[in-house]
């Protein structure tokens, strides 16, 4: 299993990069899983469907499954921040690649997704500067990075230059497994 964080600020673009990466690592046959951080109100499930139904009982878990997909949900008793690494051990470890959305300061490599700011916001940088696991950045305008860096630097939109340059250094993304406790 190979793992990429997709590290920026919201509104940066980390979103549709994963969306354009996916299908260009599944054409040189990889399968891709996400783990994504949400707000803490998110929910997949829609009133009155017989899973939301079975929630609202107070179930703690419901897997709705058919022929083609599975969906766990589970409800947590008392707030719960799970840590990237209890997410991937959540996922299929026949995964060729997972993509990581939101986990900006997590210990895992990186590709920062940095977009100019528009007129009178703040310029703001994750840390490719001194995050060390950032490998790479991918901005909309290389030329007015906030700060120099030696690291490769791709444009937002080449999402088959990056995929390529995932797969070419594959190798740098192997996963680690981390106990979490």
């Amino acid at each position: 299993m190979k793992v990429i964080g997709l590290a920026g600020f919201s509104g940066a673009g980390k979103t549709t990069l994963a969306e354009r990466l996916i299908p260009v690592l599944k054409r040189h046959g990889q399968r891709v899983s996400v783990v994504k951080h949400a707000h803490h109100k998110f929910d997949v499930d829609h009133p009155g469907k017989d899973t939301w139904r079975h929630r609202e009982a107070g179930a703690f878990e419901v897997v709705a499954a058919s022929d083609r997909r599975l969906a766990l949900m589970r409800e947590f008793e008392e707030p719960t921040q799970l840590g990237v690494h209890a997410l991937i051990a959540e996922l299929d470890p026949r995964v060729d690649w997972v993509l990581v959305e939101g986990f900006k300061h997590g210990d895992l490599p990186k590709l920062e997704v940095w977009r100019q700011p528009a007129a009178g916001e703040p310029v703001r940088a994750v840390g490719y500067g001194d995050d060390p696991f950032v490998m790479a950045v991918a901005t909309d305008d290389p030329a007015r990075l906030p700060v120099a860096t030696a690291l490769p630097v791709f444009d937002l939109d080449d999402a088959d230059g990056i995929g390529a340059w995932l797969l070419q250094h594959q190798g740098r993304f192997d996963y680690k497994v981390k106990h979490h406790g």
